[in-house]
């Protein structure tokens, strides 16, 4: 079974991403219950169905296949809630690959830095950019992002 290990985090207020690597992603929800997602993505030219499993801690069964972008242009009209738009940035450090969202639209205002690991006891090193760790507010998961946006959280 594959199984995503991933730590999630705010980054520091100013923090703008350089990223060796910028991709526009565009994703939408089939489905986002507690036990289960299923997400469609669309990053650059290529296009994702992924299915994700309940979240036990930091970790959860995933199981994504590429599939042609115009299935994915298609099945985005099937999303139960609006997409979400987003630049991911690809910054390594310390031999670890960073993902940073910035999210627009909705979202927008929102940098989420996430790092996937190994290992649940994996010890890492955070670059000096991070912030709060997030890992286990389900806010800042995307699916529930489609659902209650950045911009309707009170302050």
């Amino acid at each position: 079974m594959a199984v995503e290990i991933e730590r999630k985090f705010l980054v520091q207020d100013g923090f703008c991403p350089r990223g060796e690597q910028q991709i526009r992603m565009v994703q939408g929800y089939l489905c986002a219950d507690p036990e289960r997602t299923v997400r469609v993505r669309i990053a650059d030219d290529k296009a994702f169905l992924t299915v994700k499993g309940r979240m036990t801690g930091i970790s959860r069964p995933e199981f994504e296949y590429e599939i042609p972008v115009s299935d994915a242009t298609e099945l985005l009209k099937l999303a139960v809630f609006p997409v979400i738009d987003k630049v991911r940035h690809i910054i390594h450090h310390k031999a670890k690959k960073w993902e940073v969202d910035v999210f627009e639209g909705a979202n927008n205002g929102l940098i989420i830095a996430e790092v996937e690991l190994f290992d649940v006891k994996e010890q890492i090193q955070l670059p000096d950019w991070i912030s709060t760790e997030v890992s286990g507010d389900m806010r800042y998961h995307n699916s529930c992002l489609a659902t209650n946006p950045f911009q309707n959280w009170k302050s």
